[in-house]
């Protein structure tokens, strides 16, 4: 009986959501790894093919559509890195998931279609974003460099040496 209390003990418990949590990180640490070397395969023939025709222009809509997907490739890569850390330390990286989210918006703000700048309230909704996810970065920051304690050593100059 004492067995079949601690199975369900709230330590026995949270142990078992962790390894849950730790396993499902882990496959989809490896399905995100299959996507990006997926889409990075698909991204070199698209730009293959638009170098091999002379007849499209690089300027314009191909050039943006082609960013677009080299800025998704970062932030798929960015998502890869947050779940790497989070296996690693077992925590949630917050400077890492802001810096996500900047380069989620930013990413919307190059490929804006045409005919966005008519629309005030997605501009409006864009520039809010940025400018919350800057400051929560700002803050992010600046409480770390309060968190570490101060430097004692002597600072050293390039490569090494003493100044």
């Amino acid at each position: 009986m004492r067995r079949l209390k601690n199975a369900f003990s709230d330590e026995a418990f949270m142990g078992l959501v962790e390894r849950f949590e730790r396993q499902l990180a882990k496959l989809l640490s490896v399905l995100i790894c299959i996507v990006l070397v997926a889409a990075t395969v698909q991204l070199v023939v698209s730009v293959l093919s638009e170098f091999s025709n002379p007849a499209s222009g690089w300027l314009g809509d191909d050039l943006i559509k082609i960013l677009g997907d080299v800025l998704t490739l970062l932030i798929a890569l960015e998502v890869l890195q947050n779940v790497t850390a989070y296996l690693r330390r077992h925590v949630v990286q917050i400077e890492l998931v802001l810096i996500t989210a900047l380069t989620a918006v930013a990413r919307k703000v190059i490929v804006l279609p045409p005919g966005a700048e008519n629309k005030p309230m997605l501009l409006l909704g864009l520039g809010v974003t940025v400018v919350s996810l800057s400051a929560g970065y700002w803050l992010v920051r600046k409480a770390d460099f309060r968190d570490r304690p101060p430097r004692t050593e002597q600072a050293r100059g390039f490569r090494g040496l003493d100044l």
